[in-house]
């Protein structure tokens, strides 16, 4: 048994409190910052309530990667698998997970993929995310009648224009992005979609547009 996990953790800590801590500090300042006595300074906790329940540096990253892809691949596959009237209500299922970060956090995956440059064992994860991702997208795609290649290629104009947006830090308020997305629709699907599923997608992010 690890010596350090002789004694309970300080009431004031979880395994949550260090991850979000971690995730923090990856966001802001990339995987360099991900450091246990920053850390611990920072939340005002000793070194030890860390170990109780992390082994180590090397397994709160790896936790990192994990929840990351818990919560960003997870969400962006359940929003494909959303219940959908029509693939235009199914692409703004999509397109609706990119704009929550509860759903998918943009900056969390910027972070992930810049910390992938400078890890050869990160950047395996972040391809391998990124096809279940391109899978969960050609199978929406498919269960709306597309062939298979077609369903790939739409699927990629998607993920792609998505990443290029984290990519390039896209800075675009929300009004302008609104008004950009029946555009996207039709692009994706060769569909414009209605008016009822435009008001429900505003609704859903609490936007009402200038009359």
């Amino acid at each position: 048994m690890n010596s350090n996990k002789d004694k309970s953790p300080d009431s004031r800590s979880s395994r949550e409190l260090w991850l979000s801590a971690a995730f923090e500090a990856l966001v802001q300042n990339g995987v360099g910052a991900v450091k246990i006595q920053p850390l611990a300074e920072q939340l005002k906790l000793s070194r030890t309530s860390f170990y109780w329940y992390f082994k180590d540096r090397k397994a709160l990253l790896a936790a990192l990667i994990e929840e990351w892809n818990h919560k960003n691949t997870g969400g962006l596959t359940a929003a494909s698998e959303a219940y959908a009237e029509s693939l235009a209500e199914a692409v703004l299922n999509v397109i609706s997970a990119f704009l929550d970060p509860n759903q998918f956090d943009s900056k969390l995956d910027f972070a992930i993929r810049s910390w992938a440059l400078q890890d050869p064992d990160v950047m395996e994860e972040v391809r391998i995310a990124d096809e279940v991702r391109l899978q969960a997208l050609t199978a929406m795609f498919e269960k709306h009648g597309y062939d298979s290649h077609d369903a790939d290629v739409r699927a990629r104009t998607i993920y792609l224009v998505q990443i290029g947006y984290i990519s390039m830090q896209v800075q675009e308020d929300l009004a302008t992005r609104m008004a950009r997305i029946p555009n996207y629709v039709a692009t994706y699907t060769g569909q414009q979609p209605t008016p009822n599923e435009i008001a429900r997608f505003h609704a859903r992010h609490h936007f009402v547009p200038e009359s």
